[in-house]
């Protein structure tokens, strides 16, 4: 970082007219504040933490956004707000100050890396912005595809744009992993006491990190997610006996806190991140594996019908049980969570079938699958309304609210940030560095497998990671490969707000 006089003017301390002013205004913030709670007007009370947050800002805006990070599991998710979106406090407002910021710092001059504006990943996110910025202009509802475009920037601009030239000091990589995690633990501890209160019942589950996430799927998402990044800290012989301890403690937590979340997506995902590590380490070529999958779905296409056929006659519904619960991932005649997802799907394709070029516009599919119900296909959980929730993936739901380009051009992010990560798993020779590349890759990819059956990249709990990892990759491969031994330090207030 840079040196703090750099970034903070400086002011004598001894000065006695600088002293007066300090206790003047204290004195009358604490007189005006009580004033304002005696009349039950909190509000005034957050002036202290407002006013830190816009000189973190402005001064230190590393520090500002790696704080975000340690606030995103803290905060909390309101629901069906004007315009029935929802909004997480405190993080939300931050963020979107901060692209307020960075947006205004380009205008005065263009600040941003060119090697990283020409970098594949940074060019596929470009074009996808793109491509929903037209898709909103054609939407069926251009006010709600306005609002997701701008909630989806602040997310990208953030953590990409923003987070790229974050981890131009390397060690942000790290202070990135650790703040989220310790902030999740919290909340691990907070859901498993509820859990306890209900006597650890499957049914709970779904509810019981509430309100910090919305359901167990993005919770268990994020325990999976941030999986492969403690068991790095665990095994780094860089650090102390204590930190591995520690780290293997935590690393035990989000392994109970996995087990009683009864998330089959996110067990699911750990078991193809898993798969991944083994062909990473028989360094199977991006080539070849990306053959492989595209001849599975060409299979899967031609043998649909017989699939279909065989998970029909599973009927094991999701169980305390884990030999159950997981053999109830594949039941798709008695499951009501299985057979809602497939009804969502199907309503989606039938929107794309209507709209297949430009879609009904980003984010809008909450608001226009209803009619697209099929009445033998809707579950228990089903509403005539349409009322709850997205399309559960992060493939589809594109497919049907921006078209065919929607999910091509989003595909495009998840191909060049593969690419890339395997080409830095192989690559790279400082041994650290690689497995920094390793753990980032693998929790990016249980993301993506976790993406097909659900979606939340709508939210902060799942943008903040994904976006970073993401940069993590992409600062690793532009300014750290070459040479490990001098992870530039950049004062990102400078440069990149």
């Amino acid at each position: 970082m840079s040196e703090p006089s750099k970034l903070i003017p400086e002011i004598n301390i001894l000065d006695e007219r600088h002293r007066k002013w300090v206790y003047a205004l204290s004195i009358l913030f604490i007189v005006f504040n009580a004033v304002c709670t005696y009349f039950e007007f909190y509000y005034f009370n957050l002036l202290p933490a407002v006013l830190l947050v816009v000189l973190l800002a402005f001064f230190s805006l590393d520090k500002l956004i790696l704080f975000v990070v340690f606030l995103t599991p803290l905060a909390v998710n309101l629901q069906n707000l004007e315009g029935g979106l929802g909004l997480s406090l405190p993080t939300e407002p931050i963020i979107f100050g901060i692209m307020l910021l960075f947006i205004l710092k380009q205008l005065h001059k263009n600040t941003l890396d060119v090697e990283m504006l020409k970098h594949p990943i940074t060019l596929a996110i470009i074009i996808n912005l793109v491509w929903i910025f037209i898709t909103c202009l054609t939407s069926e509802l251009p006010v709600i595809s306005f609002k997701f475009l701008v909630s989806r920037l602040w997310f990208v601009i953030t953590f990409y744009f923003i987070g790229t030239q974050l981890f131009r000091n390397y060690s942000n990589i790290k202070r990135f992993y650790w703040l989220y995690i310790i902030a999740f633990t919290v909340i691990i501890f907070y859901t498993l006491y509820n859990h306890y209160l209900m006597g650890f019942e499957e049914e709970p589950a779904n509810y019981v990190m509430s309100p910090f996430y919305n359901d167990h799927t993005v919770y268990g998402a994020m325990l999976a997610m941030f999986f492969p990044g403690l068991i790095f800290f665990t095994m780094n012989h860089k650090y102390s006996t204590s930190v591995k301890f520690a780290a293997f403690l935590l690393f035990t937590i989000f392994t109970i806190a996995l087990v009683f979340s009864y998330t089959r997506a996110a067990w699911l995902s750990l078991a193809a991140a898993l798969g991944a590590y083994v062909l990473l380490l028989f360094r199977v070529k991006f080539s070849t594996l990306l053959a492989a999958f595209a001849a599975v779905c060409v299979l899967f296409l031609v043998y649909r019908t017989e699939i279909v056929m065989k998970l029909e006659k599973n009927r094991q519904d999701a169980s305390q049980d884990f030999d159950k619960h997981i053999e109830s991932i594949s039941n798709i005649s008695t499951d009501a969570s299985n057979l809602e997802r497939l009804n969502r799907w199907s309503a989606a394709f039938r929107l794309f079938d209507e709209r297949p070029f430009f879609g009904w516009g980003p984010g809008t599919y909450s608001f226009v699958y209803a009619p697209f119900q099929h009445s033998q296909e809707k579950t228990i959980i089903s509403t005539n309304m349409g009322d709850r929730g997205n399309a559960h993936s992060e493939y589809i739901g594109p497919l049907c609210e921006s078209g065919v380009l929607g999910t091509l051009t989003f595909v495009a992010i998840i191909l060049a940030t593969l690419f890339t990560g395997f080409r830095l798993y192989y690559t790279i020779k400082e041994n650290e560095m690689k497995k920094m590349v390793l753990v980032t890759l693998l929790g990016f990819i249980t993301y993506i497998v976790h993406g097909a059956l659900n979606n939340f990249l709508d939210t902060d709990k799942a943008s903040v990671p994904f976006w970073g990892f993401i940069a993590m990759l992409v600062a690793i491969d532009i300014y750290h490969q070459k040479n490990p031994d001098a992870a530039e330090v950049r004062n990102i207030s400078e440069k990149s707000s």
